[in-house]
């Protein structure tokens, strides 16, 4: 599903975020990326869904090189990807299930489709009835999972997520991750960066260890 094969990654500032990046995340895997703030983990998400492209090497998702797409197909290619933020990016003067349905609105789905796509990720991350509410009408917690139904409503193949639990308190980031592992558990490939080791040992799953943007332990 995802290969990076000897990636650098050097930004317009001169900092090299990556420099010669390589490892293989099978299909129907989950992985967590590990490391120190700046050790690159941002970088390698970005390079995934192609909000950034390397600076040397090949990233490839799902068999395609990256590389190979141009500017035109970036919207296509990414809709086999769902995307969760830290800090949520829902619109705050838009109702829960506007947000949840944006992707969709985007690729141009029908309406019908759009409101039982919508109720079904709502339902899968626990928010059915709250469709009507503003994001902050809802606690942390709540915003974030609106946050992963609108990445899920897509149905994507693979899930990113960079530091999802990192505004939550211990409970309530073990309940995100254990929904992403739900994810996992019915075959989408998932990917998450985080620094909180504890909950990564608490969920057994693979762990590549990232320091000043190479990897130390896959």
């Amino acid at each position: 599903m995802i290969r990076f094969d000897q990636v650098h990654k050097r930004y317009t500032n001169g900092r090299e975020a990556l420099a010669g990046v390589s490892f293989v995340i099978d299909d129907g895997e989950m992985a967590f990326l590990t490391g120190h703030s700046g050790a690159g983990k941002s970088s390698v998400l970005k390079l995934i869904a192609l909000i950034e492209r390397p600076s040397r090497g090949q990233v490839f998702v799902g068999n395609q090189n990256t590389g190979g797409i141009h500017a035109r197909g970036i919207p296509q290619f990414r809709r086999q990807i769902g995307v969760v933020f830290q800090d949520h990016k829902l619109l705050h003067d838009r109702p829960v299930a506007d947000n949840v349905a944006l992707p969709l609105v985007i690729a141009g789905t029908p309406k019908r489709e759009i409101d039982k796509r919508v109720r079904a990720a709502l339902d899968q991350v626990g928010l059915l009835g709250k469709e009507k509410s503003r994001p902050l009408e809802l606690s942390a917690g709540e915003q974030q999972r609106v946050g992963i139904a609108r990445a899920i409503v897509g149905k994507p193949k693979l899930l990113i997520a960079d530091e999802p639990t990192g505004n939550l308190d211990p409970d309530l980031a073990l309940d995100i991750m254990q929904l992403f592992k739900r994810f996992n558990e019915v075959g989408v490939t998932v990917v998450i960066a985080t620094h909180d080791v504890h909950l990564i040992d608490r969920l057994g799953a693979r762990r590549i260890v990232m320091g000043e943007g190479r990897v130390t332990a896959a």
